[in-house]
């Protein structure tokens, strides 16, 4: 990985597949920080319309053509299970057919299950599997439960460090009720206050190292490379609006003593 490189992310072995089709994807930072899942072939430019163009440059993905004859495209274009964004040609048409035969492959052989429909917004005071993270005043959607946030640091043995964020002594955050907030002039879902787990009391260093998704132990290795893209997502209340919960999660019970 060159010094220069505006992103830690190791570009090796940073693929995976779909949850909802099961093909291929190669993931990708985006000039905000934000993750972006690439069909993992380069497509000739006159065949991708123009609003769908996008290339690389020194590991992060940008949203527009280079000049060259190839160019990435990105897969929820092509994915069999989403409706495109854009206005897309007969080619392209023609590959999200073959990545619809390739899902029903894998799924009459086992190989690959599609992802259950998302979580209903349930009113039960019960932890959120994908919490709203509050980060330097701005909100994430958590990948996973709070316990289970990884580290994305790569260890000396060039494996993913397998502590998590959450650290078991020390700083935490506070679940908090707040009031959803619109985002570039959208609006929010009326008189309605979520739970948010707020980080904004705790020291700024402390949540940078959250947004970095890092352990306690590799806050203090910045030279150390990313393994894994961040998994934070910015909260939209509107296209999020299903992981809102109303009430506040119950603290973990404590074991009982034995008088």
């Amino acid at each position: 990985m060159a010094g220069t490189s505006p992103t830690r992310l190791l570009r090796a072995g940073q693929s995976g597949r779909c949850r909802q089709c099961g093909n291929r994807i190669d993931l990708y930072q985006r000039a905000d920080q934000r993750p972006i899942a690439l069909h993992p072939t380069e497509l000739t430019t006159i065949h991708v319309p123009e609003p769908c163009r996008w290339h690389l440059g020194g590991g992060i993905a940008y949203p527009h053509s280079d000049g060259s004859p190839w160019c990435r495209i990105p897969h929820a274009v092509l994915c069999p299970r989403r409706t495109p964004l854009c206005r897309t040609s007969p080619y392209l048409d023609a590959l999200r057919r073959q990545l619809a035969v390739r899902t029903r492959r894998l799924t009459d052989t086992g190989t690959f299950t599609p992802a259950p429909p998302a979580e209903s917004c349930s009113q039960t005071a019960q932890r959120p599997a994908r919490p709203v993270v509050q980060i330097l005043l701005c909100r994430y959607l958590a990948e996973h439960t709070l316990e289970h946030i990884r580290c994305v640091a790569q260890t000396r043995n060039r494996h993913r460090c397998p502590h998590p964020v959450l650290a078991p002594t020390g700083h935490a955050g506070t679940w908090r009720l707040l009031p959803t907030a619109p985002r570039h002039g959208q609006l929010a879902l009326p008189d309605v206050l979520m739970a948010v787990y707020d980080l904004g009391h705790l020291p700024y260093s402390e949540q940078l190292r959250w947004r970095a998704q890092r352990c306690p132990q590799h806050v203090t290795a910045p030279g150390a490379a990313d393994l894994a893209l961040a998994g934070w997502q910015p909260f939209d209340p509107l296209l999020h609006a299903t992981y809102v919960r109303t009430r506040l999660p119950h603290p973990p019970a404590r074991p009982r003593r034995n008088r």
